[in-house]
Formats: structure tokens, sequence, C-alpha cells
């Protein structure tokens, strides 16, 4: 029975996972665009820092909600919220207001690299603040820190971290999302930066098709997760680690990104977002569905 369960694949919670997960990505884009052209700077930096007090408050709410699929769906959407409200817009507004200059492309003039995330890099050593306490404070379930607490601790591992940190799935999907992001830009902006790689480098490409194979592997194991919240969260690695070709392909001019003119693509965001929102409503609705069950 053991070895059944183990082979049962789950295709529908995982392709549906994914797919909410990676919605998410342009529509997170397509807002801060949006909200750029369409608001006056004050009244922009504002809203921005309500949309991420709103996701802080999301995530909170979360913690107290009933059910594992209900306690990720707000770590997500309130991280995603807090991501783009007190990080990027806060990025944004400083970069703005002591003059740190867009990365132009020489030829045509056009900008390569905003001015937040030009000095996004800067953080590389507070991530790296934030890995050293998961890494050596923290049982968990994160196959990347798993890995490294091996190769670091070996035999000692159950003796340096000895236990887990209380257990939020509003917290843990946060933090999640929050430092897979980060990663994830940080290694992006290395690979950009042609005093270390360039967009164009050999190795940048090869980083981007590791993270295209990884995403398929990341993928075969949400597909042996029997939980919608498990397997939502098993996405948000999948998504960001196959969304950074997507990155790196849209950098080097290989497809026009439609989320970065959103008013110019009307139509198609339009659909990414209706499909996102009736994934949303249908997770929501199968957790109330599962709710009900367990009481009777």
């Amino acid at each position: 029975m053991e070895n059944k369960a183990k082979k049962q694949l789950y295709w529908w919670k995982a392709i549906a996972s994914f797919l909410f997960v990676l919605f998410m990505m342009p529509l997170g884009h397509a807002l801060m665009i949006i909200m750029e052209h369409t608001m006056d700077p004050t009244a922009l930096h504002y809203s921005a820092f309500i949309m991420g007090a709103a996701g802080m408050v999301m995530v909170i709410l979360g913690v107290f909600a009933k059910g594992d699929t209900r306690q990720t769906m707000w770590g997500l959407i309130g991280g995603l919220l807090f991501w783009t409200g007190w990080v990027e817009f806060l990025f944004m507004y400083y970069a703005n207001r002591f003059g740190t200059q867009a990365l132009l492309d020489p030829v045509t003039g056009e900008v390569v690299t905003r001015p937040e995330y030009l000095i996004l890099p800067a953080t590389f050593g507070l991530w790296m603040m934030v890995m050293m306490m998961y890494i050596f404070s923290t049982r968990n379930g994160c196959n990347f820190i798993n890995w490294w607490q091996r190769r670091l601790f070996g035999s000692k591992k159950n003796e340096v971290v000895a236990r887990p940190m209380t257990r939020h799935v509003s917290i843990i999907t946060f933090m999640e999302l929050m430092m897979i992001l980060w990663g994830s830009y940080l290694l992006l902006m290395f690979c950009y930066d042609d005093r270390f790689l360039g967009d164009h480098h050999p190795v940048t490409l090869l980083i981007g098709l590791g993270c295209f194979i990884g995403a398929f592997f990341i993928f075969a194991k949400q597909l042996r997760l029997a939980s919608w919240g498990a397997n939502i969260r098993m996405a948000i690695a999948t998504v960001v680690v196959f969304w950074t070709p997507v990155e790196i392909m849209g950098r080097i001019n290989l497809f026009k990104e439609i989320w970065i003119a959103p008013l110019h693509h009307k139509t198609e965001m339009s659909i990414i977002l209706a499909a996102f929102v009736v994934l949303g409503i249908y997770l929501w609705y199968k957790s109330s569905k599962k709710k009900n069950k367990s009481a009777l």
C-alpha cells in the first residue's frame, strides 16, 4: 500500500497549482507597470506602501485561518503584495530619490535594467544573513536547505539543527516566496552585470538552461504531493526556477514580454487575470469542501 501511494501521481493538483502560481508572475509585473503609468509619484508611493502593509496583514491573518490550503493562499497572495509594495516599490522610490541611473542599451538607448534592480545586488549580504539562520538553526522541508545542511554538517546534522521553528503555514509560504524571489533576482542581476558575466555570456545561458531543466525535476516532486497546500508551496519553487530562463530569454529579446507593456496587451493580460481568479476561487472552494468534510 505504501509503495502504491508513493507511485500515485496527482496531475491535476500539480498543474493547477503550477498555473495558479505561474499567473502571479506576469500579473505582479503588470500591476507595477499599470500603477506607474496611472498614478502621480506621490500617490504611487503611498499606494505601494499601503499595498505592502495589506500584504503583511494578509500573511498574519493566514496564521489564524483554518486549513492548510487557505493558510498557504493567504501567505502566497499576501507575500506577493508585500514583495511588490515593500520591496520593489521601495527600491524604486529610493533609486529615484537619489538619482540612480537606469542601464541603457548603447545602440538603441532603451532601458535595459531599471534603477531599482541595479541596487538590488547590494542586499546579497542580507540574503545570506537570513540563509545562515535557516541553514544553522532550523530543521525544515526545503530541499535546497537540506542539501546544504547535509554537505556542511554530515552526520552531525541532527545535533546542529535539532528542531524546527514553530510551524505556521502562512508564514512558511510567505518566507519561501520571499527567499526564492530574492535569491532569483540576485542571481539574475549578477549574471546580467558585465563585470561578472553579462546577459549573453555562455554561463548565463547555461544557468537559464539549468533552471529550465531543474523546474521539471521540482515539478516531478509536485506530482507526488496529495495535499493542495503542499502542492501550491512546491509550485512556488517550480515557478520561480522556471521563470528564471523566461527572464533571461526576455532579456536577450528572444520573445516579447507582454507583462512589461500590459496597457498594450489588455486582452492577453485580462485572460491571465481571469484564469488566475478562476483558479483561486476553485482552490478556495476545494479547501472549504475539505473543511466541511472534516467537520462531519
